[in-house]
């Protein structure tokens, strides 16, 4: 299969990476004394997944590397906002040297990320923002310019004129309006790349969007929702979808249903199933972030916040679009196949 030469590829390049890596990771002058241990607690939106999973992996690297013990915990859903609130809240109770949060909801984690700083526990925030001004920095992309990047990409596919449909992961729609299947939490990253994509897709008279759905971190709502999309609107050309779960149920149902030559897909995320459809033509591109990154630097942030550091309010991890033209780059491939030591 075409994905098995790629990763034949990548394993021949998995040296270049750690040398990579490397250098990016310790490029910094600051000393980090590694002696005493800290206790990190991470709590990102759910417990599966590849982006989180790699999420994961760039933690426990920084862990490892900083003497770190890192304590890793998520709902089994995005949606399952009062469990991640309660996560917070046992690890203010057991006293966490630092908490670093992907919050599933801007406005529902705010209070209790005020009172992990009122216990005088910083917070770093990944991923996704949250509404707390004790939040001590955000690792992550930019939502909006990921938006932006979905929309110019598909907008080109359809030469500037048709309808199109998005399935994103939050119902937080910037009209109010709330289409069936859409759960209502707010993830600040799901809104920044709907807005984005929105306001690219504006400049275009002839581009329609006629339809918004929003899906819960479940593949089988996204199958559903997409299949109701199509139904509904025939005429429907293109589809975006704005995060990993919404990009593998609309690709399956594109792919089952025969439509590889009729819809034109721009997908989010670069899980291996979501790379399977971009070799074989139902995904035209995906934009993806940099998951290994956004955890690792998260966990150095917070030891350096621990040791007394400055360290910056904001870090654009970067998002990239990716084709069949670019995915073998090697600047790409450290991207889609994370390697760690």
């Amino acid at each position: 299969m075409k994905i098995t030469r790629i990763l034949l590829t990548v394993l021949m390049c998995a040296l270049v990476w750690l040398s990579v890596t490397s250098c990016f990771f310790n490029s910094s002058p600051v000393y980090i004394n590694t002696k005493n241990t800290r206790n990190i607690h991470m709590i990102v939106k759910m417990n599966k997944g590849d982006y989180w999973n790699t999420v994961k992996l760039g933690a426990e690297a920084a862990a490892k590397e900083f003497n770190v013990n890192l304590t890793f915990k998520a709902p089994d859903s995005e949606s399952m906002i009062d469990e991640q609130v309660a996560m917070v809240e046992d690890s203010i109770s057991q006293h966490a040297d630092a908490i670093i949060l992907a919050a599933s909801s801007y406005m529902g984690l705010a209070q209790v990320v005020d009172q992990a700083a009122y216990s005088k526990i910083p917070v770093i925030s990944v991923d996704a923002e949250v509404g707390s001004a004790k939040v001590r920095s955000y690792v992550g992309s930019n939502g909006y310019e990921a938006g932006q990047k979905s929309a110019e990409r598909l907008i080109t596919l359809l030469n500037g004129t048709g309808e199109i449909g998005i399935l994103n992961f939050t119902s937080a729609s910037l009209n109010g309006q709330q289409e069936s299947g859409s759960i209502d939490y707010g993830a600040r990253d799901a809104d920044e790349r709907e807005k984005g994509f929105l306001n690219y897709a504006a400049r275009y008279p002839n581009i329609h969007v006629v339809q918004i759905s929003y899906t819960s971190s479940n593949t089988t709502e996204a199958e559903e929702l997409t299949r109701q999309m199509l139904e509904k609107h025939p005429g429907l050309r293109g589809i975006a979808t704005l995060n990993e779960t919404a990009s593998q149920g609309a690709g399956k149902v594109i792919q089952s249903q025969g439509l590889d030559n009729i819809i034109k897909m721009v997908a989010f995320d670069s899980s291996p199933s979501m790379l399977e459809l971009l070799q074989n033509g139902t995904v035209q591109a995906t934009v993806i972030q940099n998951p290994f990154s956004n955890g690792y630097l998260a966990v150095k942030y917070a030891v350096e916040l621990l040791q007394g550091i400055d360290v910056p309010e904001r870090v654009d991890t970067g998002t990239k679009l990716i084709d069949l033209d670019n995915m073998l780059y090697p600047e790409n491939q450290k991207l889609l196949f994370p390697f760690v030591k």
